[in-house]
């Protein structure tokens, strides 16, 4: 018996079912009301094996059509994919490695379409990079090439101011007035382009020496660092310099000496040619990292020269300077794995700080 009158849309799938799995044949009492005129009831029987066969018939064209219209949209999915989203990132990952071959070759850069969304915008960007990147490679090319020429025009100018530094002895032997007023200014600036030279030909260098690292008493650097400084003569005159040593002699740190003692050094030689007349070395152990300031009494550094801190050729504090000590000293201590910034600078003086791994 099936009342349609007491039962719904779930109720009719739910019988649907059920006369689908049956095996047994059955008559079957359909009691309902006729759609046209309300308050008639209309009571029929019916085979059931006749009706379950139209049914499974029927599932079985449903089943055949919903599985051609699954395999269109499947397949109109996977063109649309492929058009739209495979096909350019292949493309993109082409550019790639065509532009990784040959770098430096400009009909390889990406050209890129004109898609408003993502893809479209990583294409761009691609393209960007790749250009930037070829006239970075370009321009260090050519910087190559000028420091492979500046080196050799550094060597030959050593030699000529070996020279002249020669005649200047002479010089300085004569009893003429003027002479012996000139002479001293004449041996400063031969000393500033022998420095400039050779700060120049040390940055040139392409790679860092083999570090020798030992345990090392830090204390003890720092002072062969002081007594090569107050022995140098300032750039400019003469003139004090106080070198204080107030590192713990328990401190010790592993670490190349020779390379450490020329950080101090750059950092000591920089901060007395700024104008400092003092400058003190302080060192404290933390849990895991050694921490080192170098101060100092000086006027401070200008902005330009703090904007361009570490940059060579652009972070000296003074007029002249090649702001190769900074670089140099930035190389050492990364090569040791630790760390230099600049802690403090204005008129009361200049600050930096190195974090070292202690011994």
């Amino acid at each position: 018996l099936y009342d349609l009158r007491m039962s719904g849309f779930p109720g009719w799938i739910e019988d649907a079912f059920v006369t689908l799995a049956q095996t047994e044949n059955r008559i079957l009492r359909i009691i309902g009301e006729t759609p046209k005129r309300p308050g008639v009831q209309v009571e029929i029987y019916i085979d059931e094996a006749p009706m379950r066969d139209e049914m499974l018939a029927f599932s079985h064209r449903i089943f055949q059509l919903s599985l051609a219209i699954s395999l269109f949209t499947a397949g109109l999915l996977y063109i649309s994919l492929m058009l739209m989203f495979v096909r350019p990132m292949r493309r993109i990952t082409a550019g790639m490695e065509r532009f990784r071959r040959a770098p430096e070759d400009e009909t390889r850069i990406f050209k890129p379409s004109d898609r408003p969304d993502e893809i479209g915008i990583a294409q761009r960007e691609l393209a960007v990079m790749q250009h930037e990147l070829r006239l970075a490679l370009r321009q260090k090319d050519r910087l190559a090439m000028l420091g492979a020429a500046v080196t050799k025009v550094n060597h030959d100018l050593r030699n000529s101011l070996a020279t002249a530094m020669l005649i200047g002895d002479r010089l300085a032997a004569s009893d003429d007035p003027d002479v012996q007023r000139l002479v001293p200014r004449m041996f400063r600036a031969m000393d500033r382009a022998v420095n400039l030279c050779g700060q120049t030909l040390d940055y040139a260098s392409a790679t860092m020496p083999t570090l020798n690292a030992k345990r090392n008493r830090l204390a003890e650097i720092v002072h062969m660092a002081g007594e090569t400084l107050t022995q140098e003569h300032p750039d400019g005159g003469g003139g004090p310099f106080d070198w204080r040593n107030e590192v713990p002699d328990e401190i010790c740190l592993m670490a190349d000496a020779a390379q450490m003692l020329r950080v101090f050094e750059n950092l000591g030689r920089n901060a007395r040619e700024a104008g400092a007349s003092s400058v003190r070395v302080t060192a404290v152990e933390d849990a895991d990292s050694l921490i080192v300031e170098i101060i100092d009494d000086g006027p401070g550094m200008p902005a330009q020269a703090t904007e361009h801190l570490f940059q060579p050729f652009a972070g000296s504090a003074r007029e002249g300077g090649t702001g190769l000590g900074l670089v140099i000293a930035r190389e050492v201590i990364h090569a040791h794995g630790g760390e230099i910034a600049l802690a403090a600078t204005g008129p009361e003086g200049t600050a930096f700080r190195l974090r070292l791994k202690p011994a």
